[in-house]
């Protein structure tokens, strides 16, 4: 189904349902309204909900969209059934076959034609026939017309589908939309999106509830980013998602289907269910089934019907196969057979038509029955005391029924969540039965809300031979209140999800023996949050099948998904499970599940058994032996070898276990632990660049003690291996009193700080990466640091082999590494280990090289450009670039000779890959990693070739500004306030001197003899000297891709590469600030270290200002060309040159006068340990505007701690 048009026309009709509801509630509440009259008791009832929803602006938003939600409903389930034939004459449609025009009930009107069964009150029939021939006034005779022709039809249907359109006297009809008969209007587009071909598939329900409230979606998820918690009214909303039709195959077929199957094995429905996973051995342990009227099903959160109506397709054969008659059949099964709770009363509402409309496709004359779907729409209901009094009975547990009755006063927050007490239940719902109001109207009601009680306590108590749903994903910190502590309350083990919550529930909604079918998200495989449910379906459970989507596969979700199949209680039996990893997308998981489900049951796949086609995708596996490995995780795609290698004896692993392999795991011999977390890393960590290197040190150990404010942080990062990865320092003043002392801290495993570790990220985008740290290291929460190893070059190679690496893949495919599934790896004590030691050494070095050979690593040195003797600048980079592809290779060489010696320790040699792909080698300045794999040799080069030469000239801009020299390696000035003598102290007699007032001009032309462009080119000739120095030129600005050096540093737009690829470099927070006017006319670069209270007046002064007077001073001979006697040619040219010249002045005269001059006058003072988020921000627009640091500007105002905080004053904005 193409769904794009669906999108549009609901999201379009939300926003215009809201705008017309909304000024008809405006109307309708005017103090002398006609409603006010007319329907007063309407009118006091929506009052009375307003108040109820919040009262004030606040209830009559939630009004105004229960109704519009309401109204749409309302209208599509017209439109299907019109297009459909259903309604005989065209509700909301034109006349069948008409693509456009009036409603067809409308136009029949005019003609003298309106049914009596539905327009059966004389005084509306008169109005309508007044306002159609004229003899009553209105504005809008038409419009009325058949606002009140639509309110009769929707009464008429009423008796048909009550869930789905209102008795006489609801105040929706006094909020009908105005304008449906507008060229443009709902009904209008509704007949558009709505075709004839689109409405023969129910399925369209579904899709039009999605798409109708994904605003919604949209604004609660935005609410939670702000803190906001999911309540009643967000929760609909926050968990709503339409399940793709290939899983509600999989999941009906697969529970009602097989559970038809197993009891009729001779049954032709086999050959309906394409995505049906048989049993391979012959079962005898299930729920005994013998007529389909025992099948009773259930979807506790069933949102539109989507797995009700498939489901009702399956019955329905199922019946007819059973010899009943085609006319009974629909009723039979709505009225037997499927059932379904929800909390979103409008989804509900859908559910119910839905299924209507299938049994009204399978009979036509359906409608007249009026057999109700066993829909329930859970509702919130409350008694005061003197009711609870009332209704318990006088012999009975008081406190057991009086929770009875009041478990329902938050059920549209906790929905199906809900566990009534069976026999309580039936207790009850005997004793309201035999209450009698007595003509009493208040007793009635409150008669008629324990009835309702009863009625949806039915629903809930454990009753089902199947339960199917796509229950709703909502993690724990966006619960409100009263959901989380019922979660705590009630689901202790799972509290962590709501999709958690309900695996247990539809568990114990089932009855032994019976099928629970499932789509939820797949953490609870593999994170230990969920070991409790792991343990549930292991023990007490028996899995049936599971298919695992690609990370991708599901697009209306933002976590990876799972689908599966439970049989309450358990037995000793392997399940099916199905992995989709190698298809990435959504539209390519249900093709592929049915490839593989058909490969295999042609195939008839046993365990264990070796497979080549699509069916090597099913495995078939006994989910207790998911139980040898730590935490239970059900890596169900693990061989034999790889589950002996956690659980193994000596004797089964034959003998490996005397290459070393211990069974002892790795947390026995060293310490494995998660590093602190801060509670405000903005706080507390930056960018080791950001800060005084003075104050910092990278070598700190415990005992040695420091003065150094600013100490090395892992902080995780991306995927590296061996070395690397360290960017952030973190402050430590006082030993870290002041993180440590923070209420909002945790100050864990302080005791690994400062000593030589391996880390790996927490989280990653792919497999885990361990590095190799000496001291001085504090571990933040984004790292694990592995401590106390005998020899961390084993260690290391040990982790990052590939075996290890298919251990946790098991141990975490959710690709979040605990400390608890490290710890869990088997211990490694290789017999040969010397051999792996010096290997590791080789590969660590080489990636410490690599590094370092980059100038955001604070071991850097000078370029590696200028470490040849070779003077040409293409004749160096081919150099390097060979040098570094040979590292390359060797660096896979001895990975992958790493591999195959702790893969041979385990015996696992023929089970794990032991070669490593080159694009897997994490040396940046592998080409294949660096830029991705499948590229040509010319792409690769001159790739390589840009960034090499930008790195040249980064380095350069360093040089110039004295942060490095190409006498001495390393830093030199990197403190706070650094100065030119300070650079000389430390370099007596450069090669080449750095610009003295710290500011670096960028303009458009050769406007100042020292500006970047200019001393770039003097370091050219410096470097590799003038001989060579025009060809160098042309080699720099090819790699580039610029006709000139200068369009590299500043365009004619006033863009600037140079900028874009330092702020780039240095993670969004530059060392070099560029000072630039609103289009970039005028730049001026300065060093952040340098920076002192005048250096905004030196670019005022100095810079600026003495720009504007040589643009002056060029335009006022550009004018004399065009007053003179030049050509004609020369005179035009000139003209076109003054104007843009008077723009650039105006431009620059605004800059100066409304932002650089104020700020100079501030003389503003920075610390550079309030780092460049701060410090950037306060400069306003006098600075180069970088949107991922200006969002953060009024976060920022919020910080108390920097020295010198943001306020909405600082700079000028």
């Amino acid at each position: 189904m193409e769904t794009a048009p669906l999108k549009s026309f609901a999201t379009w009709a939300r926003r215009e349902l809201i705008t017309q509801v909304s000024a008809r509630l405006t109307a309708v509440l005017a103090p002398a309204s006609p409603e006010r009259v007319e329907s007063q008791r309407a009118v006091a009832v929506l009052e009375r909900d307003i108040a109820a929803a919040g009262g004030g602006s606040t209830g009559r938003e939630a009004i105004v969209d229960r109704v519009a939600y309401t109204w749409f409903n309302r209208i599509i389930a017209f439109r299907f059934m019109d297009a459909n034939g259903y309604t005989g004459t065209g509700v909301v449609s034109p006349a069948h076959g008409q693509q456009t025009g009036q409603p067809e009930i409308l136009a029949d009107a005019k003609r003298g034609n309106i049914d009596p069964a539905v327009v059966g009150n004389r005084r509306t029939l008169d109005t309508i026939i007044g306002l159609l021939d004229g003899t009553r006034p209105s504005t809008d005779a038409q419009g009325e017309a058949y606002t009140l022709l639509l309110a009769e039809y929707c009464r008429y249907w009423n008796r048909s589908m009550p869930f789905m359109f209102e008795r006489e006297g609801d105040y929706t009809e006094l909020l009908i939309p105005s304008n449906l008969l507008a060229a443009d209007s709902i009904l209008t587009r509704a007949a558009t999106a709505l075709t004839e071909e689109v409405c023969r598939d129910v399925e369209v329900i579904g899709w039009l509830y999605q798409f109708y409230i994904s605003e919604r979606k949209d604004e609660v998820f935005a609410g939670f980013k702000k803190g906001k918690k999911a309540g009643a009214a967000e929760i609909p909303a926050a968990t709503q998602l339409f399940t793709p039709h290939w899983i509600v195959r999989y999941l009906v077929e697969n529970s009602v289907g097989r559970l038809w199957m197993l009891n009729h094995p001779e049954s032709h429905l086999i050959e309906q269910m394409d995505y049906y996973i048989a049993p391979i051995d012959e079962e005898t342990d299930f729920l005994r089934i013998s007529t389909p009227e025992e099948l009773k099903i259930i979807d506790p959160a069933c949102g539109s019907g989507h797995m009700l109506t498939y489901a009702f397709d399956l019955l329905y054969v199922i019946y007819e196969e059973e010899g009943y008659a085609p006319s009974e059949i629909p009723g039979l099964i709505l009225t037997h057979n499927l059932h379904g709770t929800e909390i979103d009363p409008r989804a509900g509402a859908l559910a119910a038509f839905a299924l209507t409309m299938k049994a009204r496709a399978r009979q036509r004359t359906f409608l007249d029955e009026l057999v109700q779907p066993n829909i329930c729409m859970l509702e919130s209901i409350s008694f005061t005391r003197d009711e609870l009094d009332y209704l318990v009975t006088k012999d009975g547990d008081k406190n057991a029924e009086e929770l009875f009755w009041t478990q329902f006063t938050k059920a549209e927050t906790l929905g199906a969540l809900i566990k009534p007490n069976p026999n309580v239940t039936t207790e009850l719902g005997r004793h309201v039965s035999s209450l009698d109001d007595s003509g009493d109207l208040i007793l009635a009601d409150t008669i008629r809300r324990a009835k309702r009680v009863v009625q949806q306590a039915k629903f809930l108590i454990p009753r089902y031979a199947v339960v199917v749903a796509n229950p709703p994903y909502m993690g724990s910190k966006n619960m409100d209140t009263t959901l989380a502590a019922f979660a705590k309350l009630e689901y202790a083990d799972s509290k962590s999800d709501l999709f958690a919550m309900f695996i247990h529930r539809c568990l114990d909604a089932t009855v032994t023996g019976g099928l629970v079918g499932l789509m939820t998200p797949f953490v609870w495989m593999f994170i230990r949050s969920y070991v409790p449910i792991r343990k549930r379906l292991i023990e007490r459970e028996t899995v049936v099948s599971l298919v695992q989507l690609e990370y991708s596969g599901f697009d209306g979700a933002t976590v990876p998904i799972c689908t599966y199949v439970v049989q309450r209680g358990h037995r000793s039996a392997s399940a099916a499970f199905v992995q989709l990893s190698d298809f990435v997308g959504p539209a390519a998981q249900g093709p592929k599940a049915l490839e593989i489900i058909a490969a295999n049951r042609n195939g008839k796949q046993q365990p264990d058994q070796a497979v080549e086609g699509m069916e090597r995708y099913i495995y078939r596996v006994n989910p207790v032996d998911f139980t040898k490995i730590p935490g239970s995780p059900f890596a169900y795609w693990l061989s034999v070898p790889m589950l002996l290698a956690f659980t193994g004896t000596i004797e089964q692993r034959g003998g490996k276990f005397a290459k070393g392999v211990s069974r002892d795991s790795l947390s026995d011999e060293v310490q494995i632990a998660q590093g602190i977390t801060t509670g405000a890393n903005a706080k507390y960590l930056r960018q080791w660049w950001e800060v005084d290197r003075g104050r910092s040190t990278f070598g700190h150990t415990v005992n040695s003690g420091t003065n150094h404010r600013w100490v090395a942080a892992d902080k995780g990062g991306e995927f590296r291996r061996w070395y690397g990865n360290n960017e952030f320092v973190i402050d430590w003043r006082d030993n870290g009193r002041p993180i440590i002392e923070s209420p909002s801290s945790t100050p864990r495993n302080l005791s690994t700080a400062f000593q030589p570790a391996l880390a790996c990220s927490k989280i990653s985008s792919g497999d885990p990466a361990f590095r190799f740290h000496n001291v001085g290291f504090v571990f933040t929460d984004a790292a694990v640091s592995i401590t106390g190893a005998g020899d961390f070059n084993v260690l290391s190679g040990y982790l990052n082999s590939s075996a290890v690496q298919s251990m946790l893949g098991a141990l975490a495919p959710t690709l979040n590494f605990e400390v608890g599934q490290i710890r869990s790896l088997p211990r490694l004590v290789s017999g040969r280990s010397d051999e792996m030691s010096d290997l590791v050494e080789t590969l660590t070095e080489a990636s410490r090289g690599d590094w370092d050979s980059f100038e955001t690593s604070w071991d850097f040195s000078r370029s590696p450009l200028l470490d040849t003797p070779l003077s040409k600048l293409d004749k160096v980079v081919n150099a390097l670039s060979e040098k570094w592809a040979e590292g390359a290779l060797t660096q896979r060489r001895l990975e992958s000779l790493n591999n195959q010696i702790v893969a041979d320790a385990y015996g696992v040699e023929a089970e794990v890959p032991t070669e490593v792909a080159l694009h897997r080698v994490s040396l940046t300045r592998n080409v294949q990693f660096r830029y991705g794999p499948n590229k040509d040799r010319s792409e690769y080069a001159a790739l390589e070739r840009a960034d090499v030469v930008a790195e040249l000239i980064s380095f350069a801009v360093g040089c110039m500004f004295g942060r490095y020299s190409l006498d001495e390696p390393g830093l030199i000035l990197a403190d706070q306030g650094s100065t030119m003598q300070d650079y000389l102290a430390k370099v007596p007699s450069p090669t080449f001197m750095p610009d003295k007032d710290n500011v670096l001009p960028i303009v458009d032309g050769d406007w100042f003899g020292d500006d970047i462009v200019a001393q770039f080119r003097q370091f050219l000739r410096v470097v590799f000297g003038k001989e060579h120095f025009e060809e160098n030129l042309r080699f720099v600005e090819e790699s580039l891709g610029v006709k000139s050096l200068r369009d590299y540093f500043i365009t004619r737009a006033g863009r600037s590469r140079f900028y874009d690829d330092h702020v780039k470099l240095y993670k969004k927070r530059p060392i070099y600030w560029l000072f630039s006017s609103p289009k970039g006319s005028f730049n001026a670069l300065i060093y952040m270290h340098r920076y002192t209270p005048s250096t905004v007046s030196i670019v005022l002064n100095e810079h600026l200002r003495e720009f504007i007077a040589k643009l002056e001073a060029n335009l006022q001979h550009q004018e004399r060309v065009v007053a003179g006697d030049s050509t004609a040619r020369e005179r035009a040219s000139a003209l076109k040159e003054a104007e843009r010249l008077r723009k650039i002045l105006v431009e620059l005269s605004e800059y100066e006068h409304d932002v650089l001059y104020p700020l100079a006058s501030q003389q503003i003072t920075i610390d550079l340990d309030d780092g460049v988020l701060v410090n950037y921000l306060r400069f306003g627009k006098a600075l180069a505007k970088i949107p991922e640091i200006e969002k953060k500007r009024t976060e920022v105002e919020t910080w108390a701690w920097p020295t010198y905080p943001l306020t909405p004053k600082d700079g000028i904005r």
